[in-house]
């Protein structure tokens, strides 16, 4: 049985939608928010495209298969158009401003750093526990000097990608479909559907694409608990940046998001038994960021 009354701060944060809730409103604002991302993205590409020619445009995308720090920097920033896309929807379907779904301003920005603050120390401790690599050595993929001159660019970059990524699935969805529904299961198992759906890679991952679509689901599920005992998303933004952080900018697979990675692993995303070794460690973790972000919120 869910503990409701861990949840009484959710009600706050709820609150605005209620007003104009209607399921019909939240299938407009998803036709509007993908409608808003595919169109700006297409215009974007377009424009860079004519103005920067074929050649430096797909340096900077990627579009020519390099997987380099520019791209990978272009890549995280285009999720700021997704966060476009929730503020058009927001106004249109729901006369709701963006800044609403984070919450109380003050309190999403004490409770991120509170947050930041504990998973950056408990980092620091697993790395500095045994073991150093996965089982092999690990594979140098980028040198410390452009590392560094790339990092405060990489660092803002992924907070674009995460703050947006939580928005649309702790912010608008779950938020829109808690004050249509009352059962906790709906806001919380719905948008962390979805999120792990949005991870479905089966073309890099092979057998291990459903394995991590549940990781995915598993994130999606703690991040929203999370927002529902915090009533704001600056909890959920924190945990999901040192995530990402970890993950993209230290030790990454070898795959089409590694390029500003420090180090690569000893084996692929389509390494079947490495992966699968490996992902209860991962899962570990990831309970453990969620306990120790609950710790900073005394929640």
């Amino acid at each position: 049985m869910l503990n409701l009354s861990a949840y009484v701060a959710h009600n706050a944060l709820v609150e605005p939608a209620r007003a104009k809730a209607q399921m019909w409103r939240l299938v407009i604002g998803v036709i509007l928010i993908a409608g808003v991302f595919l169109l700006i993205n297409q215009f974007l590409h377009q424009t860079l495209f004519t103005f920067l020619g074929a050649q430096t445009y797909a340096a900077l995308t990627g579009a020519d298969g390099s997987i380099s720090q520019i791209s990978m920097v272009f890549l995280l920033f285009s999720f700021g158009v997704l966060t476009l896309g929730v503020g058009v929807a927001l106004k249109v379907a729901h006369a709701r401003g963006l800044g609403e779904v984070l919450g109380n301003w003050q309190l999403c920005r004490q409770q991120f750093w509170a947050v930041l603050t504990i998973l950056f120390l408990l980092n620091v401790v697993v790395l500095v526990l045994p073991p150093w690599d996965l089982g092999a050595p690990l594979v140098r993929n980028v040198q410390t000097v452009p590392w560094l001159i790339m990092l405060p660019f990489a660092l803002l970059a992924i907070m674009v990608q995460v703050s947006a990524e939580e928005i649309l699935f702790r912010g608008y969805l779950q938020q829109q479909l808690a004050a249509r529904f009352r059962s906790p299961l709906v806001w919380l198992l719905v948008p962390s559907i979805l999120f792990g759906w949005g991870h479905y890679r089966p073309e890099e991952a092979g057998e291990n694409a459903q394995l991590i679509v549940l990781w995915s689901l598993a994130f999606g599920v703690l991040m929203a608990d999370l927002t529902a005992r915090a009533g704001t998303l600056g909890p959920a933004i924190a945990v999901h940046f040192m995530n990402n952080v970890v993950a993209i900018l230290f030790i990454s697979m070898p795959d089409s998001l590694s390029g500003l990675s420090l180090y690569l692993s000893p084996f692929t995303m389509a390494d079947t038994q490495e992966v699968r070794a490996w992902l209860p460690v991962d899962f570990a973790m990831m309970v453990v960021s969620w306990l120790a972000a609950r710790l900073a919120l005394r929640r």
